[in-house]
């Protein structure tokens, strides 16, 4: 029993400490998967001063990595808006002085009555002024649009939509708006061309009358009656200005083949002198009032051409006036005037009407007529069985 005791007494300490071992380590397990009480809300944490460093550290950090694009890219964007509007101010300078010098031009060498009759001064004035302001307009237009996409393109946007978007609303306005364009267009050119202006009188081929608007799309006419006619530019073919220059007055004087040609040259320049000394008519008439000379010359009548150059659209009133003049001058001097219908000759027969012996058709010369019928005899009764 002693040496039992003895061999194991030795053993006893480590039984003893290993169990208390596993029994502190049961009791943390137990702890561990005991239900814990719900964390109270705390104020957020305030950062430290270390944190605050290392964040502006960062930012310092992708700062300095991106300022040299950032700087690379405001530069171009600055250069590309000082650049667009320095080009427009000198194209827009450009063209202000071009219109300037051919209206000089124009005007130093218009100094004669001929070009003085066809364009006045104030009328170049105007139509330099539209052209002028049209070229300006679309020359800004190219110069900042272009200015706008190189902007974009800076800022690596990509423009390939947007160029392809802009062509196909540019092909689909171009054939849905194809009238529009045309009229925008030829109204364009009739300004630059100075075909009419307002207050002309011009026939359009459409419609004629006396301009009252010139538009870029649409001309207005005032009507002989008082209508207003609404012309597209780009419907109009032909134009005829009445205006502009000088108009011709020209009469037609129909008299008898037996009268003395000398008598008449000589009373129709008695009128024309008259004519051109009296007021107002010496204003409108341009010049003096011309015999032309025999224009025909028929079997009973001769016409004298008289011709006379007027004021622009007052050709009408002249030629009535000098009809007038012309017609009392004539009964004044004992020269017969003819027109229209054959007038026979003094003394001559006049010519027998062939139909004055023809007697009317007889209504019995048709054998199927009513009356031929109704005449004709009955015939005897037939006796033949």
């Amino acid at each position: 029993m002693d040496r039992t005791s003895d061999r194991t007494a030795p053993y006893g300490p480590p039984h003893l400490e290993v169990s208390a071992v596993s029994l502190s380590a049961a009791v943390l397990s137990a702890a561990g998967s005991s239900p814990s009480p719900s964390p109270t809300p705390s104020a957020p944490a305030v950062p430290s001063l270390r944190d605050a460093h290392e964040s502006a550290t960062n930012a310092a950090g992708w700062v300095e990595e991106n300022w040299s694009t950032w700087l690379a890219i405001g530069l171009r964007v600055l250069l590309i808006v000082v650049i667009a509007v320095v080009l427009r101010a000198v194209v827009r300078r450009a063209i202000t002085k071009l219109i300037e010098r051919m209206n000089r031009r124009t005007g130093a060498s218009g100094g004669t009555a001929l070009s003085g009759l066809l364009v006045n001064a104030e009328r170049r004035r105007q139509r330099s002024e539209a052209i002028g302001s049209v070229l300006r307009s679309v020359a800004s237009f190219l110069i900042l649009g272009t200015a706008a996409l190189m902007v974009l393109g800076t800022f690596q946007i990509n423009l390939a939509p947007l160029l392809a978007s802009a062509g196909v609303a540019g092909v689909a306005i171009g054939f849905g708006a194809r009238n529009l364009v045309t009229d925008f267009l030829s109204g364009v050119f009739m300004i630059l061309e100075d075909q009419y202006g307002v207050g002309d009188s011009i026939d359009a081929g459409v419609a004629s009358g006396e301009v009252i608007e010139v538009g870029l799309r649409v001309t207005k006419l005032r009507g002989a009656d008082g209508e207003i006619w609404y012309v597209r530019n780009g419907e109009v073919k032909r134009i005829g200005n009445l205006s502009q220059g000088w108009s011709t007055a020209g009469v037609d004087v129909t008299v008898r083949s037996d009268e003395n040609l000398d008598k008449v040259k000589e009373t129709l320049t008695a009128v024309g002198e008259r004519m051109s000394k009296e007021e107002p008519w010496n204003e409108m008439l341009w010049g003096p009032i011309e015999i032309l000379g025999l224009d025909s010359v028929l079997l009973d009548s001769m016409v004298v051409r008289v011709s006379a150059k007027t004021m622009p659209g007052k050709s009408l009133t002249v030629e009535r006036e000098l009809r007038w003049r012309i017609k009392r001058a004539f009964d004044a001097a004992g020269i017969a005037i003819v027109g229209g219908a054959t007038v026979p000759l003094e003394g001559a027969p006049a010519a027998a009407d062939p139909t004055a012996g023809v007697a009317a058709p007889s209504a019995y010369a048709s054998t199927v007529s009513p009356q031929s019928i109704a005449a004709s005899p009955i015939p005897p009764p037939s006796t033949s069985k």
